[in-house]
């Protein structure tokens, strides 16, 4: 099966930044304007590529998802993985390459290229990238290994991997052999990210669309056997996210919101609540997507104190 790479042009800081930061599953590969990106299927490989003089291939991840986000939201999802050490560093950064004036306060809209399994190659490994690459290329370049040129370039990537040891992708890399879609192991920003375009920037409860407003919550928590993954996510306002993982709230195996009587009984409140009790939330279109009943059901159990 022919699969793409994109060859992409890093920006210098934001290599040298991540570079110092190999135990990262994911990275943010952002472009400061939010241009579409629809280069790449989920598993395809997104290469890194040095500014000119020096055309070599120094990493990459594994393709997981594409988006534009305000760039406040960006560094809420994803921290350092953007690539700086601060948020006030990654917007000078962002204002700089669109040349924006100085005193606009704008919370840019960016593009996000969400990478998991990311890997960066010791120095004597880099890749000269394929004789096709032209100098004028300043963001990316598509190759299919279904091309001489493409085969090659997933054959070196290959080679390396084979030869060292990275973080995340290491361990099965090996085992990749003939190209395929590689399977992205989801972190939490690309979790959030993906569960805030599923329910369409919409609290599945409330349908409040103040995007700084909403947070992707884990039906069953991470650190307790829940996945970062769709059908484990509902996208909720902030405050019913915090009730809803202490128990006040929760979402039934038939996708009805519940709330707790301990809301009146401890806090003398709650009208607002429990004028959405009973309430049908909203679901993803994609069924694929929805949460899973086994998730809804475990919440129900072991948080829900109605």
């Amino acid at each position: 099966m022919a699969v793409n790479l994109v060859i992409a042009v890093t920006d210098g800081d934001w290599f040298e930044m991540l570079r110092q930061h190999p135990n990262l599953g994911e990275v943010n590969f952002w472009a400061p304007s939010a241009a579409n990106f629809r280069a790449l299927r989920p598993g395809e490989l997104f290469l890194f590529k040095l500014h000119a003089p020096r055309n070599v291939i120094v990493g990459g991840g594994v393709f997981t998802y594409a988006n534009a986000l305000p760039c406040s939201l960006a560094w809420e999802a994803f921290g350092v993985a953007n690539g700086a050490r601060s948020a006030q560093e990654m917007r000078a950064r962002i204002a700089r390459y669109r040349r924006s004036d100085p005193s606009d306060r704008s919370d840019f809209q960016i593009g996000c290229r969400i990478l998991t399994q990311p890997f960066f190659f010791h120095e004597a490994d880099w890749i000269p990238v394929p004789q096709s690459w032209a100098p004028n290329i300043v963001s990316f370049k598509t190759y299919s290994t279904g091309d001489a040129e493409g085969l090659a370039l997933w054959n070196a990537v290959n080679d390396r991997m084979n030869r060292q040891q990275f973080v995340g992708m290491a361990e099965d890399q090996g085992r990749y052999g003939d190209p395929q879609l590689i399977r992205p192991r989801l972190g939490q920003g690309a979790f959030r990210v993906l569960v805030t375009d599923l329910y369409q920037r919409r609290c599945a409860i409330t349908q409040e669309r103040t995007l700084p407003a909403l947070e992707a919550a884990h039906i069953r928590p991470y650190g307790e056997g829940g996945g970062h993954e769709a059908q484990n996510g509902l996208l909720l306002r902030r405050d019913i996210h915090s009730l809803f993982d202490g128990g006040y709230v929760t979402v039934t195996p038939e996708n009805r919101f519940e709330v707790s009587r301990r809301i009146r009984e401890e806090f003398d409140n709650g009208r607002h609540y429990y004028e959405l009790h009973g309430r049908s939330i909203s679901l993803p279109t994609d069924e694929g997507s929805r949460p899973d009943p086994a998730f809804l059901q475990w919440h129900n159990e072991n948080r829900f104190n109605g």
